[in-house]
């Protein structure tokens, strides 16, 4: 069952263009798990790797391609499967 509040689409290149994802903030993380709590909302794209986000709501796959929005408030735990490469901003 997909997480409430989480946002996940598939964006074209010039969506992407348009959201300005070269000039987010990068983030890397290698096979872990860990919990995670989002204090603002936080839109973010994966470059790369392979991750399971849940909660006791629900469970999102994400993956390279993935634009993902996640609410402020939201608490998950993170699966990272391969290691994550993506790009983020807050608010």
């Amino acid at each position: 069952m997909p997480i409430p509040g989480v946002k996940v689409e598939r964006p074209s290149e010039e969506e992407l263009r348009a959201l300005a994802v070269e000039n987010w903030a990068p983030w890397d993380c290698e096979p872990s798990v860990f919990d995670w709590q989002y204090d603002c909302e936080e839109t973010a794209y994966i470059l790369e790797g392979k991750v399971t986000v849940s909660c006791p709501e629900g469970t999102v796959e994400l993956g390279a391609g993935d634009l993902v929005t996640f609410p402020a408030g939201l608490r998950c735990t993170w699966r990272v499967k391969e290691k994550i490469r993506k790009v983020y901003r807050l608010g």
